[in-house]
C-alpha cells in the first residue's frame, strides 16, 4: 500500500526545516502543495527536485483521486502546506479521510507550526488551552467564541485586515484591561510579540503597520469558575429575547437553583455591553 507523509515546512524561517523532512521531500515520488510557486522557493534551497502538484482548498477533493491512484500502485506523497503543518488551518482533511478509507498509511513529519511557536514564548499559568483556527467574522460568532471559551486561554489566528476589529469585539466583550498576546511574523525579520491588556495593544497597532501571519491569545479569566460563565451565557440568551433584569432572575434562579440576587447583579453587570 501507498504512504502519504504530512510533512511540516518552515512557517517564515526557511531554516526551521527538519532533516528528516528534507530527506522525504527528496525521496517520495511526488508533492502535493498549496501553491507551487512558494514550495518551489523552499524545494530550490535545499537542492530537492521532486515532482510538485497543486492540492489546495479548491480542488482537493479532485486531486484525493489522484493522489490515491498513485498510492494504490504503492507510490509515496508528500504533503506541504505553504507554511507550518498541513491539517491545522490548511488543506489535508479531504485527502487524508480518503486515503485512510482505501487502507493507505499516514504518516506524520513533525516541525514547524504557529500555534506551538507562539506558546512557547508566553508565560502561561497551566498547559490548558484552546485552539479555534480562524475566526468567524461576525461579532455575534465571536462573542459565541469568547462565551464559551473564556475560561480557558483561547488561541486563534487572524488577519492583519480584521485584527483591529477582532480586539475591539474582545474589548467590547471583556473590557479593556482584559490580557491578551498577540504574535506576528514569527520566525521572520520583523517577528514581534506583544502582551497587555486589549486596550493596550489596541493602542499600539493604531500606531504601528499591522503586515504577516497573526497569532492571538485571549488569557483565561481564572477567577471565573464554569458554573459562572454558564449563568452568564443564560442570562444573554434571556436578554437577546428582551427579558427584563427581574424576569431574568425570577427564570434563572428557578432553573439553576441559584440566589436570585446574583442572577440579578450578574445580569446588571452584562447590562453595560452590546448583546
Amino acid at each position: 500500500m501507498g504512504v502519504l507523509y504530512i510533512v511540516a515546512v518552515p512557517i517564515g524561517n526557511l531554516g526551521d526545516i527538519t532533516l528528516r523532512a528534507i530527506e522525504i521531500l527528496k525521496s517520495v515520488d511526488c508533492i502535493a502543495c498549496e501553491d507551487t510557486r512558494n514550495t518551489k522557493v523552499l524545494l530550490n534551497k535545499y537542492d530537492i527536485h521532486t515532482k510538485l502538484t497543486d492540492c489546495h482548498k479548491f480542488n482537493e477533493k479532485e486531486k484525493s483521486g489522484k493522489i490515491l491512484k498513485l498510492l494504490e500502485n504503492g507510490g509515496k506523497v508528500a504533503l506541504v502546506s505553504d507554511a507550518g503543518t498541513p491539517g491545522i488551518c490548511d488543506p489535508g482533511s479531504t485527502l487524508g479521510e480518503e486515503i485512510l478509507k482505501d487502507g493507505h498509511q499516514i504518516v506524520p513529519v513533525p516541525g514547524a507550526c504557529a500555534v506551538s511557536a507562539f506558546l512557547s514564548a508566553l508565560p502561561r499559568a497551566n498547559e490548558f488551552y484552546t485552539f479555534v483556527g480562524f475566526l468567524p467574522r461576525t461579532k455575534s460568532q465571536r462573542e459565541e467564541i469568547f462565551s464559551k471559551f473564556c475560561g480557558v486561554n483561547c488561541v486563534f489566528y487572524e488577519s492583519p485586515n480584521r485584527l483591529m476589529s477582532t480586539l475591539e469585539d474582545i474589548s467590547d466583550y471583556f473590557g479593556q484591561n482584559r490580557k491578551i498576546s498577540v504574535g506576528r511574523e514569527l520566525t521572520k525579520v520583523f517577528e514581534e510579540i506583544k502582551t497587555g491588556t486589549v486596550g493596550e495593544i489596541i493602542n499600539y497597532y493604531e500606531n504601528n503597520t499591522l503586515k504577516g501571519e497573526i497569532v492571538c491569545m485571549i488569557y483565561a479569566d481564572e477567577k471565573r469558575n464554569s458554573d459562572d460563565i454558564e449563568l452568564e451565557k443564560d442570562i444573554k440568551t434571556l436578554k437577546k429575547q428582551n427579558f427584563s433584569d427581574k424576569d431574568i432572575s425570577k427564570i434563572l434562579s428557578a432553573l439553576k437553583g441559584v440566589s436570585k440576587n446574583k442572577v440579578y447583579n450578574l445580569s446588571l453587570k452584562l447590562q453595560q455591553k452590546d448583546i
